[in-house]
């Protein structure tokens, strides 16, 4: 079962995935993608971290996230964004090798057996970038999240931390 959360920055996406994996499993896993960028970045992942008491297992992996999901565990991916910007990144922001390598790693998340709930954002819907890799990497983050919905089971829309059912 797969499914997908997205929304603005902070819209309640990861409390609302939070919420849904604890009634799901009694030992859920948190799926941290990102990489450490800055002394801001590192405070907002352990404010993350408190926000989950000991039922939780953190689990760390920057791209393979398929690799690293133990069989039928509830997993929260948080979140496709920060992922997505490893690949980016990494391939010297090549959208189209991005792409395939985001596309081949969501499907087989969907051929696990295993409840993924994945987070992610809607950057599409503020301010148009400035940059030249700011509109690739949005329009890269709006292909993926198309593919993440289509092969998700139900999807929701976060929007000032009420949830919106799309599929």
């Amino acid at each position: 079962m797969m499914y997908y959360i997205t929304g603005g920055e902070r819209s309640g996406k990861s409390s609302y995935a939070q919420k849904l994996a604890e009634s799901l499993s009694e030992k859920p896993y948190y799926l941290a993608t990102s990489r450490i960028w800055d002394e801001d970045f590192k405070n907002r992942v352990k404010r993350h971290i408190s926000d989950r008491d000991e039922r939780w297992t953190t689990i760390e992996e920057e791209k393979n996230i398929s690799a690293v999901i133990p069989e039928q565990a509830t997993v929260v991916i948080d979140c496709v964004t920060l992922w997505l910007t490893n690949f980016f990144v990494d391939t010297k922001n090549n959208i189209e090798e991005s792409l395939r390598l985001a596309k081949e790693e969501i499907t087989k998340l969907s051929e696990l057996n295993a409840t993924i709930i994945i987070i992610s954002n809607e950057i599409g819907m503020g301010l148009h970038a400035q940059t030249e890799s700011g509109r690739k990497f949005t329009e890269l983050q709006g292909w993926v999240n198309q593919f993440i919905a289509n092969k998700a089971d139900k999807a929701t829309f976060m929007v000032s931390g009420l949830p919106l059912t799309l599929k």
